[in-house]
């Protein structure tokens, strides 16, 4: 009984262990599939990914969808179908720019940018604050009690200063 439970568990951890192959492999083409239609920009203008371009009758869309499932089953790998959609459609078709010539200033600029508005800022506050006069007790010379007792007699107060 006891050994029977034991091959009956070891089969169904054989056949569980089938079907995930099975299905890593049937769903491998669907996630590159899915990957490589969101690196694309629709070539329609409304500005949205191709693989989210979502508006009634789109023209472009479908015809770039199918042309993307077309490179894919004629073996193309991801940077030749990158590349052949950059020289069809032109280098806006591309969802990110490439990191390589003077693309790669579109990843830099912003980081730089960023740097050089915190460098700013870092040494506008440290001038302000130099600048500034560090307020110290208040004297207590003759003039001043004088100019103090003055105060308190025309506007009737008895604080101390």
């Amino acid at each position: 009984m006891i050994r029977n439970r034991k091959w009956i568990k070891g089969v169904q951890a054989a056949a569980l262990a089938i079907a995930v192959c099975f299905s890593i492999g049937a769903t491998d083409a669907t996630a590159r599939y899915e990957k490589l239609n969101h690196q694309f920009m629709c070539s329609c203008g409304c500005g949205q990914v191709l693989g989210e371009c979502n508006h009634v009758g789109c023209p472009a869309s479908p015809v770039q969808l199918a042309e993307l499932k077309a490179d894919m089953t004629n073996g193309m790998g991801d940077k030749e179908i990158m590349d052949s959609f950059a020289a069809k459609y032109g280098a806006t078709v591309l969802a990110a720019p490439t990191t390589t010539g003077f693309n790669l200033v579109a990843w830099i600029a912003p980081f730089a940018v960023f740097l050089a508005a915190l460098l700013g800022t870092i040494l506008l506050v440290r001038h302000w604050s130099v600048g500034r006069k560090q307020l110290g007790e208040p004297s207590n010379t003759p003039e001043m009690d004088a100019l103090r007792e003055r105060i308190r007699r025309e506007t009737g107060s008895e604080g101390s200063y």
